[in-house]
């Protein structure tokens, strides 16, 4: 029998994701300078895999190439809020859906457990934990999901999204109304409430993390300016939270 074809995966493709994994977690900010050097002593490569990986970050968006300045990570734009962020709310209304039907009740235990650790963080302040466990959580629902094609849409445009989601971070009263959204979407998980988890997925990506989104940009603006952030606005509690 003739053997399968053997794929064989260049330098640069292999620095694609964990360049694009430093981006979501927030090792690399918004409008900063990708400092390539650094890279290159990190991963034990030359330059030109990384210049190769960063043009192919820069093709999604996520970076922007500079004439005789390098890469630095793509600031989002309130365009891109009103483009993407209602893709993404529609995916995750999806998400809601197809984890209450294909949900364990170890799944089920498993969020539970993941936002009982992430409400701990929350209660002390810890902001970093707080938001590496809320992205495990949502990331949750579409593993549960089940469906490849809808995952990869998903990581398509939080990467997209990057510093908007889990990075950045959020005002008092941001943070306050997002927990109280969390805990809604747990109930309805837990009650195998389809078309409730569902609501509250996608108002959470419309109502909240939008707002912080434009949050960030004001502030970004302002310090660019050398003005003072304007105060957010109070985030008005979910329906039914």
């Amino acid at each position: 029998m003739p053997s399968a074809p053997i794929i064989r995966h260049s330098l640069h493709e292999s620095l694609v994701a964990p360049l694009r994994e430093m981006i979501l977690q927030g090792e690399l900010r918004p409008g900063e300078k990708v400092p390539e050097e650094q890279l290159c002593e990190r991963f034990g490569v030359s330059r030109t895999p990384i210049r190769e990986a960063l043009k192919v970050l820069a093709a999604e968006g996520v970076l922007q190439i500079l004439p005789h300045r390098g890469a630095i990570v793509a600031r989002i734009t309130e365009e891109q809020i009103e483009e993407l962020f209602p893709i993404m709310a529609s995916l995750e209304r999806l998400a809601g859906l197809l984890a209450c039907a294909r949900a364990s009740d170890a799944d089920i235990a498993r969020v539970r457990a993941l936002h009982d650790r992430m409400m701990e963080h929350f209660e002390k302040g810890e902001e970093a934990e707080y938001l590496r466990h809320n992205r495990l959580i949502h990331e949750s629902f579409f593993e549960i999901a089940d469906n490849v094609t809808l995952s990869a849409f998903y990581q398509q445009i939080l990467t997209r999204i990057h510093a908007c989601r889990f990075v950045v971070r959020k005002s008092r009263e941001h943070w306050a109304a997002a927990v109280i959204e969390h805990k809604a979407m747990i109930e309805a998980l837990e009650a195998r409430d389809a078309p409730r988890l569902a609501e509250l997925l996608e108002s959470h990506v419309m109502g909240t993390t939008a707002g912080i989104a434009r949050a960030f940009i004001q502030r970004t603006i302002a310090s660019a300016a050398g003005q003072p952030a304007p105060r957010a606005r109070r985030a008005a509690a979910p329906q039914g939270a």
